[in-house]
């Protein structure tokens, strides 16, 4: 036979497992030092302009 489960009991443990998977997640995205954020958008700006420097422009002879 099988093992009786209570299902007030299941939800509860599912519920607090769910919960903790996001937090996990936002300790990974959000739980970063002032350093690490300045560092980061540093090299995104840098990354944005060397992008840019290389962007060639046209302009439209046929108007």
């Amino acid at each position: 036979m099988t093992d009786v489960v209570n299902l007030r009991q299941f939800r509860k443990r599912k519920a607090r497992g769910e919960r903790e998977k996001a937090a996990e997640q936002n300790r990974v995205s959000f739980g970063r030092t002032k350093a690490e954020k300045t560092l980061t958008e540093a090299r995104n700006d840098l990354a944005r302009k060397t992008l840019d420097q290389g962007r060639i422009e046209r302009t439209d002879e046929t108007e």
